[in-house]
């Protein structure tokens, strides 16, 4: 993960996210500090099914739980690259 990159947050990141499909996110930092293993804060925008930055977010997640997504869109499809 790096800033740029942008990906579906849900349920397997955390259980704080939950719903039908989590939402995109497109990150701008990653924290470097020590966290629980496996875990990490993330700063970065919650976008909306076009792609557009809805809010800013602070969100600590379990990074295996991400998955990277293409172009967010309204299906928010994962990017095959990854």
């Amino acid at each position: 993960m790096s800033p740029g990159d942008v990906v579906l947050v849900g349920r397997a990141a955390s259980v704080q996210f939950t719903g039908r499909s989590g939402f995109a996110f497109r990150i701008i930092a990653v924290d470097a500090r020590p966290t629980y293993a496996g875990w990490v804060w993330l700063d970065g925008y919650q976008l909306d099914g076009r792609g557009q930055a809805v809010a800013r977010r602070r969100i600590f997640v379990r990074a295996a739980g991400l998955r990277r997504v293409g172009t967010p869109g309204p299906s928010l499809r994962p990017d095959r690259r990854s």
